[in-house]
């Protein structure tokens, strides 16, 4: 499998766009509800401080955002978000896109990567990025509502950078 990791250009709205919203209709790992329209998806990743995609054979399959965790003291902690396409977990993508933005988030001067919300049952997200470094700061109980209305722990994972 060849996987390029490129930066977001705005031809790449449709594909991101999809897998953002097959994410959060799943419910099972994103804390919105709501879907993306065209509109906000251009917005929103157009104002991350970086969008970077995967391509497998010209095609978008995967993506993360990076961004501030918060502002001013605390502003050079950041946080990321990743996506890949249905059908693709395992194929090691997930692995390319979060190395890829550990070293994108130390170029653009952040000192530490912080998640907010890792779902308990995301066991695969879980041990990748253990696999990778990141330690648990602690578990928020039934901190996330799935879609199907039962609540599930999440974990705090810091990485310093």
């Amino acid at each position: 499998m060849s996987v390029l990791i490129r930066r977001y250009e705005p031809k790449d709205i449709i594909p991101v766009m999809s897998i953002w919203n097959q994410i959060v209709a799943d419910g099972e790992a994103f804390p919105q509800t709501e879907p993306l329209s065209q509109e906000e998806a251009e917005r929103f990743f157009g104002e991350q401080n970086d969008t970077t995609v995967a391509e497998k054979d010209g095609e978008v399959v995967g993506f993360y955002i990076l961004h501030p965790n918060n502002v001013g003291r605390c502003g050079h902690i950041g946080n990321a978000s990743y996506g890949v396409r249905d059908g693709l977990h395992g194929e090691g993508i997930g692995r390319l896109l979060v190395e890829d933005s550990l070293a994108r988030a130390k170029e653009l001067g952040y000192g530490v990567m912080q998640f907010n919300a890792v779902v308990d049952c995301n066991f695969g997200a879980r041990h990748l990025y253990e696999d990778l470094g990141f330690v648990e700061l602690g578990t928020i109980p039934a901190g996330f509502n799935y879609k199907d209305d039962h609540y599930e722990d999440i974990h705090l994972m810091y990485h310093v950078l």
